[in-house]
């Protein structure tokens, strides 16, 4: 337990230091120790990071969606000091800031932001990046019960925080290990949060909480491309159910054709076995995003709709392309299923979910995409209440069982 110590808020002069130890942090793969004496969470190590030099998955990896700090205490008055990366992109309305969701006891209590930070301006017609730094800030909670309990503050799943300094005017002590399990879980921006409304609103939050389980949150905005750092980081992080969404970034990269893309599949799942043999493993598939379902990529942001302030993308692959071998979403899933279907008859723990399941035609023509490839945050919540029930729930109810949808 941490004793208090000298007072370290002018706000509030009861609130005391409390050290932000590794056990007190929840969902990250790594942590950083920053030249500003800070504490930066990863959701990639540090091996696997030195062997990457694409700046749109160093960005997303450093996000970190579904990291918490987690503790016990009787605090009514908590503060937490961080220095957030704010992206602005050339010619956009500037984005809300992000957004920390304090729970107590599981239920949400709070939110709160922080202002100024550092800032990356994005030019997606030039391709550019510029890193300005910034000073910390702080968020404030206060009239919280005075009671023992469970605190969780979930860090913004779409900014780049810098943990500086946590105050509470009450001693703090680690979670004791709750006996849930852990669900490991790896995707493209839309497992990352994409335009979720908060922290605990991303559709994996929500399933976790749901389906009563650890998320581990490995959802990388751009950056679901079957790398093998990114297999072997699943392979050696514990878990006790595991699922893989593969399929929208390979196409809207226009990363590989379907003579690479197979084997690439079949090697990804390979090295996850190496450290999960007999784990639940479950293969989701895109969900349905009318642009890509025909036509492949590259997608590209559309620079008129830009030009009035409402960001969109674009297919800008020809559907006949197909024929030699260009990869759409219909022929991904198609793919997968068969990929699965041909493992799964030596690996009874293996299990394939079309992502349509999870959001449709028929919830596009209600909730359609507002940019053209992410779903809003109705749609979070409505793909999460469904992965509770299709994905997290038979696997952890009836691991040896198939998911048949």
């Amino acid at each position: 337990m941490n004793h208090p110590g000298t007072p370290a808020s002018a706000s509030d002069p009861t609130a005391v230091d409390v050290p932000i130890t590794d056990d007190l942090v929840r969902g990250a793969i790594d942590i950083e120790r920053t030249a500003r004496g800070g504490l930066l969470p990863h959701r990639l190590p540090a091996r696997a990071r030195a062997q990457n030099r694409d700046g749109q998955l160093a960005m997303a990896e450093s996000q970190p969606a579904g990291v918490r700090l987690a503790f016990r205490t009787r605090a009514t008055v908590i503060e937490l000091d961080t220095v957030p990366t704010k992206r602005a992109y050339v010619g956009v309305p500037p984005r809300p800031d992000g957004l920390y969701d304090l729970l107590v006891d599981g239920t949400l209590a709070a939110q709160g932001s922080v202002t100024g930070g550092d800032t990356l301006t994005i030019d997606m017609s030039a391709g550019t990046f510029e890193h300005t730094a910034g000073q910390p800030g702080t968020v404030r909670f206060e009239g919280l019960p005075g009671d023992a309990k469970t605190v969780e503050i979930w860090l913004p799943h779409n900014e780049t925080t810098e943990l500086v300094a946590l105050r509470a005017d009450a001693p703090v002590e680690p979670v004791p290990a709750s006996g849930r399990k852990v669900w490991l879980h790896h995707g493209s921006s839309i497992s990352h949060g994409s335009d979720a409304a908060s922290p605990t609103e991303t559709w994996p939050a929500l399933a976790a909480s749901l389906g009563g389980v650890e998320l581990v949150n490995l959802g990388f905005g751009g950056g679901a491309l079957l790398d093998p750092f990114t297999a072997r980081t699943l392979r050696d992080t514990p878990a006790d159910v595991i699922s893989v969404k593969m399929g929208i970034n390979i196409v809207n990269a226009d990363l590989m054709r379907m003579r690479a893309f197979t084997p690439a599949v079949h090697g990804f799942l390979d090295t996850i076995r190496e450290g999960h043999p007999d784990t639940p493993l479950l293969v989701v598939s895109p969900i349905l995003c009318p642009i890509h379902e025909k036509t492949p990529g590259p997608g590209a942001p559309d620079f008129s709709s830009i030009a009035t302030g409402q960001l969109r993308f674009v297919a800008m692959g020809d559907p006949a392309e197909t024929a030699q071998g260009k990869l759409t979403l219909e022929t991904i899933r198609e793919e997968l299923a068969r990929i699965v279907a041909q493992r799964a008859a030596d690996d009874p723990h293996l299990h394939y979910l079309d992502g349509r399941e999870l959001y449709g035609e028929k919830d596009h023509e209600e909730l359609p995409l507002p940019d053209s490839l992410h779903p809003d945050a109705e749609a979070h919540r409505r793909i999460g209440e469904r992965f509770a029930d299709l994905g997290i729930g038979p696997l952890i109810d009836h691991p040896n069982g198939r998911v048949t949808i």
